[in-house]
């Protein structure tokens, strides 16, 4: 029987993206003229909380994902116009979302039931993601999602090491994109950019997750260059876990 070590950091993610994203629902904000202020302090608190649950190097990569988090959702949604928040404002819990939404994942992919399965988790996740792409390139016509999830298979070919968490992260953005967009808090336009007529797009884009690889990337490059004695030693490490396997 597995015992589930980190349910108490991944869970209170799941629930306070689907709470805070019901807020800040079209209907609900329709009633309630601050809702979207209490999806904001409710993804605020499950941030603290979360952030003196884990480790040391975690909390870090937590505060750079802040950074990272509100500067791309400028670019991407405000300068560039990829997707539409519902006020066409950037809500204070989306920065905060990702950073718990990275912290989640992290933790999901240590648990023992995943690690000790790691090779068949993989092969169904990895089947899954094509199916799930798949079916929403023949059903919604997402061209942009299926080239996303084929980025995401050259990706991970060029990285093995990382295809539990990033396979882990997918469907757990499966599950975020879902949410917001049945609950209207943001909407993809039918083309890329609402410009690039011949890439078309659902709404939301079934691979998306692939922005979280940049993510990452940013992450551990802001870490590296605080922490590079730190950031040393764990690469020594990796090299010797995978010499040895």
């Amino acid at each position: 029987m597995y015992k589930y070590k980190y349910s108490h950091i991944y869970l209170p993610v799941l629930f306070a993206l689907f709470l805070g994203l019901f807020l800040d629902s079209k209907d609900i904000s329709n009633k309630f003229i601050n809702s979207q202020f209490i999806a904001n302090f409710i993804t605020l608190i499950t941030f603290i909380w979360i952030y003196f649950k884990v480790s040391a190097k975690i909390k870090k990569l937590m505060l750079y994902g802040l950074i990272l988090a509100f500067f791309g959702e400028v670019f991407f949604s405000l300068v560039l116009g990829m997707y539409t928040y519902r006020l066409e404002n950037l809500p204070f819990y989306v920065p905060l979302g990702h950073s718990i939404i990275y912290a989640g994942v992290f933790y999901i992919s240590k648990e023992a039931v995943l690690k000790e399965n790691k090779e068949l988790v993989i092969k169904i996740l990895y089947v899954l993601m094509i199916i799930y792409s798949t079916a929403w390139l023949i059903f919604a016509n997402d061209v942009f999602g299926f080239i996303c999830m084929l980025v995401i298979i050259y990706l991970l070919n060029k990285k093995p090491h990382t295809k539990l968490f990033f396979l882990v992260m997918f469907f757990m953005i499966v599950y975020l994109e879902l949410l917001g967009t049945y609950f209207e808090c943001w909407v993809w336009p039918e083309v890329w950019f609402d410009k690039i007529t011949f890439i078309s797009s659902a709404n939301p884009p079934s691979g998306i997750s692939v922005f979280y690889f940049g993510f990452d990337i940013g992450c551990l490059l802001i870490y590296r260059q605080f922490n590079k004695i730190k950031w040393q030693r764990l690469r020594n490490l990796q090299k010797i876990k995978r010499e040895k396997l």
